[in-house]
């Protein structure tokens, strides 16, 4: 990723570069030694995941928190996200030892982290050098998001197979360590129906939505907190912005263009403020619309997570100023009439 950027890293970060630059070759030679001594995994899955895709901070993270209590299902977690090239031959003695290197919350939101809890199998393919949009939380400051990055089946053949067959391969391994259905969560997986399809013929998508007017300032204040968290630049404010109008159009045009290649049965939509308002039922619809198995079974587990849960405060922003919600309904309003939620004002109503 250095290189890529042509070592555009603020002065203040030098060392920390030059330490993530050590790293990375730690983690490659603990690569070839898991390949050496661990049995190799065919790359086949039991099933076929399912996907919870949709836009960042429209509640995919929660979706995917109470889908894992099902003890059918398996997930990536943290520690196999960050350390993919050898998770199989390290984790067990490894793991207990670098609990220090996790904030206990998240800088974006506060929810709790640890090493065991699910995370986004997209960091897995950064950190395996597969081509990722995510490489920009290192380096805020550099173009726009490759839209062949995004899509996947826009790249040149060579990049196209090497980035499946490290998917795969990553998979495989995940489903090894914790067997199961794999449920993985990432919103960069949005704009690749048409691939994941290929590779999954019968995985199921569920797509979270959630009012523009909340994801907007929330996806703001995701992008800079991970900038300050794990920037090797000081992020440019307007350039963030622009990213996340831009973005967000983005990802619904191709999901416009791609959503009807889903068959029948393998798709269903997630309405966050439903989700919250009543988790069990918004649960139940899921696993009944997409044949997940017993709702009833999981249910009593459920309920205890979400008494638990029962104290999280989500974060809160400062109004709309008049001229960003006329600029969220310019940008945006498309989405937001088509998903039925309001302009709250800032511009007329959609005429019926």
């Amino acid at each position: 990723m250095l290189a890529r950027a042509r070592w555009r890293v603020h002065p203040k970060y030098l060392g920390i570069s030059l330490v993530a630059s050590t790293v990375s070759c730690c983690h490659s030679v603990l690569g070839y030694l898991q390949d050496a001594w661990v049995e190799p995994v065919t790359p086949v899955l039991d099933h076929d995941p399912v996907f919870i895709i949709g836009h960042w901070r429209t509640g995919t993270t929660l979706l995917h928190e109470l889908l894992i209590e099902d003890p059918a299902h398996s997930y990536p977690t943290t520690y196999r996200c960050m350390d993919p090239n050898h998770f199989l031959l390290t984790e067990r003695w490894c793991k207990p030892y670098v609990g220090w290197m996790l904030p206990e919350k998240r800088p974006m939101d506060g929810m709790e982290t640890g090493w065991e809890k699910p995370q986004e199998d997209e960091f897995a393919l950064l950190m395996l050098g597969a081509p990722s949009p995510y490489r920009t939380i290192a380096f805020p400051n550099e173009s726009s998001w490759d839209p062949a990055e995004l899509e996947i089946d826009p790249l040149p053949d060579r990049l196209r197979r090497r980035w499946e067959s490290l998917f795969i391969r990553f998979l495989s391994h995940s489903q090894r360590a914790m067997p199961g259905r794999l449920i993985l969560k990432s919103p960069t997986h949005t704009w690749r129906i048409p691939t994941i399809l290929r590779l999954f013929p019968r995985a199921r998508f569920i797509h979270v939505i959630r009012d523009p007017f909340e994801v907007y300032p929330s996806t703001v204040h995701l992008w800079r907190a991970l900038s300050r968290a794990h920037g090797l630049q000081k992020p440019r404010q307007e350039l963030l912005e622009d990213r996340v109008f831009d973005v967000f159009c983005h990802m619904h045009r191709r999901l416009d263009a791609t959503r009807a290649m889903v068959p029948k049965g393998q798709w269903a939509e997630c309405r966050y403020e439903r989700l919250v308002a009543d988790p069990l039922e918004t649960m139940r619809r899921l696993y009944d619309g997409l044949d997940l198995g017993s709702f009833a079974e999981i249910e009593p587990r459920l309920v205890e997570v979400l008494a638990k849960r029962a104290g999280y405060k989500p974060n809160r922003f400062k109004e709309l100023g008049e001229n960003l919600g006329r600029e969220i309904c310019a940008r945006w309003g498309g989405v937001i009439d088509a998903q039925g939620y309001s302009r709250r004002g800032f511009a007329p109503e959609k005429l019926s």
